[in-house]
């Protein structure tokens, strides 16, 4: 197992080899018979290189479980880490699940580890965890998305659990000329640009990241991270349609005023179904319930 999270991680038999201070010989052979034994390819090889099957995917996944479980006994009884920890996230652009991964970065007591955050695309969210490149992926889920992303779900064997549930609002800046009414109506926000997630080459209704799809507006900007939305938002008296969670973290120039949209946003977070969440994966979701209970 640990052979095979090498070759892995590390994409070359030469590199893993090394990395577990092993001749490549015994790495390859070792592999071969861990193959024969469960009759599964876990990787395939060709001229580009070695890739993981999805069969590899789904025994890596239960594997690097077994070898963290190890090395924290190893860890408890010698005082000496065995292992680097190992998280990764990939989620839609919510401010308050990255201020859960830095809670859960510095809560880690390890000397070493390897974490990873992605801000993407919803239909990279589902892949990453399904491909087990993540262990949790955050996005929503509403009455525009939620049938056909169940069907993905399913197909995926991911499980789909609730974080919160809000009605839409519109974040824009202190200055905007709506940002001081209670609550604002779809067709008042026709004059202004509307802000949204760019989805790559999936550009399905059901991957927009905003309840409000672009194609019910007249002036549209597509952009890729939080740092642009907020400059355009406040630099062009532009909008984006959000949970209305946590607006403060984009900037504490920008406020969220209630859409009067007759829509229900539950955000939520997937993972692999019948896969025990990791240590990390856990205080992450704590996290972000907390964050998410604080500012609302």
């Amino acid at each position: 197992m640990k052979y095979a999270d090498a070759v892995a991680t590390y994409g070359s038999i030469s590199e893993a080899a090394r990395r577990v201070f092993v001749t490549q010989p015994t790495l390859t052979e070792s592999i071969r018979a861990l193959e024969e034994e469960l009759r599964t390819a876990i990787f395939t090889r060709s001229a580009r290189g070695i890739t993981v099957t999805r069969e590899g995917e789904e025994f890596l996944a239960s594997a690097r479980q077994i070898l963290d479980d190890a090395a924290r006994i190893a860890e408890k009884y010698t005082g000496k880490a065995v292992r680097r920890p190992q998280f990764s996230v990939s989620c839609q652009h919510f401010a308050f699940a990255t201020d859960a991964f830095m809670e859960v970065v510095k809560a880690n007591g390890a000397d070493a580890y390897d974490f990873t955050l992605r801000e993407t695309t919803t239909s990279e969210i589902i892949d990453d965890v399904a491909r087990h490149r993540s262990e949790i992926g955050v996005l929503y889920l509403s009455s525009r998305n939620r049938t056909p992303l169940e069907k993905i779900f399913k197909k995926e064997e991911l499980v789909f659990e609730e974080l919160f549930s809000a009605n839409p609002h519109v974040f824009l800046g202190r200055k905007h000329p709506l940002a001081r009414k209670k609550f604002i109506r779809p067709e008042e926000l026709d004059d202004y640009p509307y802000l949204s997630y760019e989805q790559g080459v999936e550009n399905a209704l059901y991957f927009a990241e905003e309840v409000m799809p672009a194609i019910d507006r007249k002036k549209n900007i597509r952009v890729r991270d939080r740092a642009t939305m907020t400059n355009l938002v406040l630099g062009l008296d532009g909008f984006t349609v959000a949970s209305g969670v946590h607006a403060k973290a984009y900037n504490p120039a920008i406020v969220s005023v209630p859409l009067k949209l007759d829509e229900t946003i539950s955000v939520g977070t997937i993972r692999r179904a019948g896969i025990q969440p990791s240590k990390q994966a856990e205080a992450f979701v704590a996290a972000m319930r907390r964050l998410i209970a604080a500012s609302r």
